[in-house]
C-alpha cells in the first residue's frame, strides 16, 4: 500500500495540482496586496476618504470597567457588539477588482496562445522517393 500512495503521489497530475495551489496562494498575496495597498486608497479618494471597514450598525455600545476605590473590578467591561456591514462591502470590492484583474490575465493568456497556434505549420519534408525522384530529373538535366 505505501508503493502505492508513493506512485500515486508522484504521478503528474498531483504534483502539478500541488504547485499549482501553492502558486495560487502566492498569486492570491499578491493580488490582495494589490487590491488593499494600491486600489482601495483610490476608491477611498473618490468616495470622499471614506474607509468602509469603518461602518458598522451599533447594536450595543460598549460597557467599561467599573473599579472599586482599592482597585478591584465591580462590574467587568463589555465590548461593543456591531453589525460591521462596512468590512463586507470592502470584501465585495476586493472581490470584483481580484476577479477583473484574473479576467485580464486569463485574456492576456489567451490571446498569447492563439498566437503560437496560428503559426503555419512547416511543410513536411519530402519523402524518399520524391527525393530519388528529384535525383533522377537532375541527372537527366546534366546529360
Amino acid at each position: 500500500m505505501l508503493k502505492e500512495f508513493k506512485a500515486f503521489i508522484m504521478t503528474g497530475n498531483v504534483v502539478d495540482l500541488a504547485i499549482a495551489v501553492l502558486l495560487a496562494g502566492a498569486a492570491g498575496l499578491v493580488v490582495s496586496g494589490f487590491v488593499a495597498d494600491i486600489m482601495m486608497p483610490i476608491v477611498g479618494h473618490f468616495t470622499g476618504g471614506m474607509d468602509f471597514a469603518e461602518l458598522k450598525i451599533t447594536l450595543s455600545d460598549p460597557v467599561l470597567e467599573v473599579l472599586a476605590e482599592d482597585g478591584t473590578v465591580i462590574t467587568p467591561g463589555v465590548a461593543e457588539n456591531a453589525i460591521m456591514y462596512g468590512k463586507w462591502i470592502n470584501a465585495l470590492i476586493n472581490l470584483v477588482i481580484v476577479g477583473f484583474v484574473l479576467f485580464m490575465i486569463v485574456k492576456a493568456m489567451n490571446k498569447m496562445k492563439k498566437k503560437k497556434e496560428e503559426a503555419p505549420a512547416a511543410p513536411p519534408a519530402p519523402s524518399k522517393e520524391e527525393v530519388l525522384l528529384g535525383e533522377i530529373r537532375d541527372l537527366l538535366k546534366n546529360k
